[in-house]
């Protein structure tokens, strides 16, 4: 059997928690939304912010960017080094996205950021990557100076810290994803974190075709039949089965960091040193989310090919958005590291409570590979 890439942590209390919520009945948007929603916010220990979940991340970005209103050629700076998802959003509000370079990281590069930023700039986009964590005070300098809005992207590090402040506690506006391959899952999902109930109750309203006050009705698993509309929503919220699943996931987060940081340590101490294979370091604070290795010397196409002959999948995290065909006419922005890391990232398997045995076997095959192409 392959060893596959991602692999959600399902065990019975999970299992129960759906059966539980499918028994009850109510299969849109209830009482269980609220309920993760104040997980969400415990995990995150907010103080004086609020949690709206949706039922993806895309859809949680895109409500943001509408939070931050932003509209047709507004510029937002994101990382072309990104997640399609992100991209798509600022396209769907009619932005125009502007790309910036990584730095090692592997997030942006806040030294190049403030260079891009112009007068029609209303916004910039900073992604957390896999098991780092960009350097969200420098950015957050950076867009005061200039009076422009953060979207956080963490749907890579939920339940991680930066500076010992918990993500989501200190960003403008955070989004994190929760759909079937992330740290934790809610079968599919996404959250923001907002700073005002303005902000709020205007997510609350977007998420569901425009309805005003239905959220605090259905969070009691009623339907509100009288209701009005004054904004243009979209059918973005979450259903009670999904969020009963985030709770159970997030009752187990515990066990999910622990484990995650076990896996990666053992890559990192085991995986023997090479000049064929540049290994990542683990942030601080940080619940990993994937493994990636930067393949040299153009050998990642057999790298791929190797592991796969071995029953070990891999995957590319991710292609950056300057190399899509819907992109090509967008200024490229002297992306060096962007272009470099595309050429050589490739993710190995990483999951929650992963066994031993596939540790051992994936760190030997590594190795083996290392050998029988050092020389060459």
């Amino acid at each position: 059997m392959t060893i596959p890439v991602f692999k959600p942590l399902i065990n019975k209390k999970t299992i129960n928690a759906a059966k539980k919520s499918l028994e009850l009945g109510w299969l849109g948007m209830g009482k269980s939304v609220d309920d993760f929603e104040k997980k969400i916010s415990s995990v995150c220990n907010i103080k004086n912010k609020y949690v709206v979940t949706v039922n993806t991340g895309y859809s949680a970005i895109h409500t943001a960017l509408l939070l931050m209103n932003i509209g047709k050629n507004d510029e937002v700076i994101t990382p072309a080094f990104n997640n399609i998802a992100d991209l798509q959003s600022i396209l769907s509000v009619g932005g125009k996205i502007v790309f910036a370079d990584i730095d090692k990281s592997l997030c942006i590069d806040p030294q190049k950021l403030e260079n891009l930023i112009t007068k029609k700039t209303k916004a910039i986009i900073v992604c957390d990557y896999g098991m780092r964590i960009a350097n969200h005070d420098k950015i957050n300098i950076i867009a005061k100076r200039h009076n422009v809005r953060v979207l956080h992207d963490a749907a890579h590090s939920f339940g991680s810290t930066f500076k010992k402040r918990k993500i989501g506690s200190f960003s403008d506006i955070t989004m994190f994803s929760f759909d079937p391959v992330k740290t934790i899952t809610a079968i599919d999902g996404g959250a923001i974190i907002v700073n005002t109930k303005k902000e709020m109750n205007l997510a609350h309203k977007i998420r569901l075709m425009g309805m005003k006050q239905s959220s605090k009705v259905m969070y009691k698993n009623k339907r509100a039949w009288t209701y009005d509309v004054d904004v243009h929503g979209y059918r973005y919220h979450l259903a009670n089965l999904h969020a009963a699943v985030g709770i159970s996931q997030i009752n187990d987060l515990k066990k999910i960091s622990i484990t995650r940081k076990n896996t990666v340590k053992f890559y990192n101490k085991y995986i023997i040193n090479s000049s064929l294979i540049e290994k990542p370091f683990l942030d601080n604070g940080i619940v990993p989310f994937i493994y990636y290795l930067r393949i040299k010397n153009n050998l990642r196409e057999k790298f791929i090919n190797y592991l796969k002959k071995n029953k070990i999948d891999t995957g590319i995290h991710w292609q950056p958005g300057n190399k899509f065909k819907l992109f090509k006419k967008l200024k490229k922005n002297h992306l060096i590291e962007t272009n470099k890391v595309a050429k050589e990232i490739v993710t190995i398997p990483l999951h929650s409570n992963m066994r031993l045995k596939d540790q051992e076997k994936i760190v030997k095959i590594i190795n083996n590979f290392i050998k029988k192409n050092i020389n060459k």
